[in-house]
């Protein structure tokens, strides 16, 4: 890696520190702000918890059309940083409008809400969608792509984790009042904003590495997401990993609140995490020079299933709980890592095979899978937290019974399992962009005068 690689690795990756802090307590406290500290009606509870849903899966057909408008932007400053500046901006305004107390209620609360929510949905997919496309703009060498992703989700990883260890304690010392969780959002804003000034100023791109291409209409933009084989198949196997990982870390405050019985806690289990996590990332290349991509993801999803299985039998005591958590964590930053390669690699595959690059069209994948499983395990949380017998009115309950707990537990670990697993298989049978085929693709696309 030369000096110019090395500088793009790092200003990079520094710039998903702020993103990920923002986007982790959206994911990871919006829901938690609804039910406990707003204490919403339960009609009107269930009523934004339902257009949390739909609107998350409606918005995903947007980033597409997001992708394709990146795709064709032509400025003196390039195709991706006006974006990025631009989603990182606007999404910060109304991710502080959803975590913003206006004293509304009912039908009037649900609209602000779901007006907020999807304009901060599409401005942080223009933002993630430009941020990502840009990795594989910077190097078309795998191993160099597996270091600088690697180095990015590490980043990625610390900035959620802070968010994940920090909200529940920081929020509860201060007095867990919405005026508050204002007061955190705004920090958590502010350092968004800040961190993605080391991508937008650090970051050189060699724009001359890959031919020029005309812009891409709508009927070219279906086909570069239905024609590339390969990118289908891809993304569904992330988007079934996203549901059962959503899924899995969304219930995680419920869990130890009311299945361990010990909320403050919670912090001590997402640090274990945390750190599982980017322990797994620093050591993913090590790995990487020494097996191939198939026999890495094999191993991860192995080790997600039997982190699975003693989590599920592991409420008795915390040192259970935090190994399970090890084990599951380590495993799925793998698979992280994994997927985001498996998704650059279709690019170079589906300019071979249909002619055209579409960086922001293919990343637009990302967030529009980002969007469903989180749509999806919203919605498996939220009917869990019904039937489980935690929100059955105005406010939550202080504790359930043991066939709340047992719900709780299979929606937080069996029916993750189940996805993770079929989007494993599905990997297995479908995707062939191996190292030697994917090297067969860039000896081809030079030959064409398609990339240099």
């Amino acid at each position: 890696m030369d000096k110019q690689d090395r500088r793009n690795k790092y200003f990079f990756g520094l710039g998903t520190v702020g993103r990920d802090m923002l986007y982790a307590f959206e994911a990871n406290a919006l829901l938690y702000y609804l039910s406990n500290i707003l204490s919403l009606p339960i009609g009107t509870f269930a009523a934004a918890s339902l257009v949390l849903t739909i609107l998350r899966i409606l918005d995903a057909l947007n980033d597409p059309i997001t992708g394709l408008i990146i795709d064709n932007i032509r400025t003196p400053w390039g195709k991706f940083k006006p974006p990025i500046l631009f989603g990182a901006v606007t999404s910060a305004v109304f991710f502080l409008i959803l975590f913003a107390d206006f004293g509304l209620a009912g039908t009037g609360f649900v609209v602000v809400f779901g007006l907020a929510y999807v304009f901060w949905d599409i401005t942080y997919g223009i933002n993630d969608i430009a941020y990502w496309s840009m990795l594989p703009s910077l190097t078309t060498d795998q191993k160099q792509r597996e270091n600088m992703g690697a180095f990015a989700r590490i980043c990625a990883n610390v900035g959620m984790y802070i968010i994940m260890v920090g909200w529940q304690p920081i929020t509860t010392a201060m007095g867990n009042t919405s005026g508050v969780w204002i007061t955190v959002a705004a920090v958590v804003a502010v350092m968004m904003l800040g961190f993605q000034l080391f991508t937008l100023l650090g970051v050189r791109e060699d724009r001359g590495r890959f031919r020029q291409e005309p812009r891409t209409s709508v009927k070219q933009m279906f086909g570069v997401l239905f024609k590339n084989d390969q990118l289908m198949w891809t993304t569904l196997s992330m988007a079934l990993f996203m549901i059962g990982y959503c899924t899995t870390t969304g219930f995680a405050i419920y869990y130890m609140q009311y299945v361990y019985g010990n909320s403050d806690l919670y912090a001590v289990l997402a640090a274990v995490c945390g750190i599982s996590q980017l322990a797994a990332l620093i050591v993913f290349p090590f790995f990487s020079k020494r097996y191939g991509r198939k026999r890495l993801y094999t191993f991860a999803t192995g080790l997600v299933v039997a982190g699975y299985v003693i989590f599920f039998f592991a409420e008795a005591g915390i040192f259970l709980v935090a190994a399970a958590a090890v084990i599951i964590f380590v495993g799925q930053a793998f698979i992280q890592l994994l997927m985001l390669m498996f998704l650059s690699d279709t690019i170079e595959y589906g300019q071979w095979k249909l002619g055209k690059r579409n960086e922001s069209v293919t990343f637009s994948i990302q967030p529009l899978i980002n969007k469903i499983g989180g749509a999806l395990s919203t919605g498996i949380i939220s009917l869990s937290l019904v039937l489980s017998g935690i929100k059955t009115g105005d406010t939550a309950a202080e504790s359930i019974d043991d066939s709340g707990k047992l719900i709780v537990k299979c929606a937080m670990f069996l029916v993750p399992l189940v996805f993770i697993l079929t989007g494993y298989f599905i990997y297995r049978v479908k995707y062939r962009i191996d190292e030697k085929t994917y090297a067969g693709i860039l000896t081809e696309l030079r030959a064409r005068g398609d990339i240099r």
